[in-house]
Formats: C-alpha cells, sequence, structure tokens
C-alpha cells in the first residue's frame, strides 16, 4: 500500500469534532479501510463496488445499490475526505488514494470484522482460560492435574507469548506508516 506525500496547507491535527464526523459514516470508514488495505491509487468505481458489496453481502452487488454508492462517495463522502486532506480524491480521473493525514484518523479505527473478535477480548479470553486451568490444577481435576502447574504455566505463558507475536506480526500490515 502507498501513501501519498502532501505538503500539506493546513496546520495542525485534525479537531477531535472532524474525527468523529469522518468515523461516525458507515462508507467513510469503509473508504478509509479499503483504501488502507490497497496496494497503491484506487479508482472510485472499484470503491464503490468494494462497499456495496460489504453493504448487501452480495457479489457483485446489484446495480442500483452501486451506483447509489457511487453517487454518495462522488457527491458527499471522497469531497470531505479530500477536503480534510486524508485522501487525495482526483475528480476529474476518478482516482484516490490516502495521504499522511490519514494516520491522524487510524488511530481511531481498530478494524474487527462481524465474524471476528477484538485482540482485547482474545487476550481476556485467554486470560480466563488460565485461571480455569491453573484453578483446575490446584483442585485436582482429572486431566488437567495430570501435567502439573508447572507444565500449566510455562504453556500459558508460552500461549501468551505466541499471541503477542502474532499480534504484532499482524498489525503490521494495517499500520499506514512505517
Amino acid at each position: 500500500m502507498t501513501v501519498k506525500d502532501s505538503n500539506s496547507d493546513r496546520k495542525g491535527e485534525l479537531e477531535p469534532g472532524e474525527i468523529h464526523n469522518v468515523l461516525r459514516n458507515d462508507r467513510r470508514r469503509h473508504a478509509i479501510q479499503h483504501l488502507r488495505d490497497a496496494d497503491g491509487p484506487l479508482s472510485v468505481d472499484a470503491l464503490a463496488e468494494h462497499i456495496a458489496t460489504v453493504e448487501t453481502g452480495e457479489s457483485p452487488p446489484p446495480r442500483d445499490v452501486r451506483k447509489s454508492v457511487y453517487v454518495s462517495l462522488h457527491q458527499t463522502h471522497l469531497p470531505k475526505l479530500d477536503d480534510l486532506e486524508i485522501v487525495d480524491y482526483d475528480q476529474r480521473e476518478q482516482v484516490l488514494e490516502l495521504r499522511e493525514r490519514a494516520e491522524e484518523v487510524e488511530v481511531y479505527m481498530e478494524v474487527v470484522s462481524e465474524d471476528d473478535i477484538s485482540w482485547a477480548t482474545y487476550y481476556l479470553g485467554v486470560s480466563v482460560l488460565g485461571v480455569v486451568t491453573l484453578l483446575a490444577v490446584q483442585f485436582d481435576l482429572v486431566f488437567v492435574s495430570q501435567f502439573g502447574i508447572e507444565f500449566w504455566s510455562w504453556y500459558l505463558v508460552a500461549l501468551f507469548g505466541l499471541s503477542a507475536t502474532y499480534h504484532t506480526y499482524s498489525e503490521r500490515k494495517y499500520e499506514l506508516f512505517e
């Protein structure tokens, strides 16, 4: 993914109200997320197709939905993101890409798909599993107590370490700026 470097005329960071306004709309959030995942500039048609697919769950999405998404992106959402210098939107060429300012918005976007859980929930689950396992060893429950508390302690430490390593690796692909 590439991010267009801009020599910004705007001074300072985005206001909290501007960030909230950007993120409160699903189409703007989907646009930023899809641009972040893209490997370079993206056409408005491709973005509209993607967002229409997400909204309808159909691939390809119905033509009227795709057209509705395209019009709202072209007339409302992309000009707003361009004005805030989050994306570079070339209306004549119908091409857009993220700008450096997108980083200010990205920190508020934890992207968790509908079928997924957040990392915070995952680590909470692993912690609960650890407590339950260690209590089971303490109270000599059949299968668990055979291995002893030392084994389970090392197992849980390794599980946390491997999870944190994978978490760190997987988050790198979502970083806008390295």
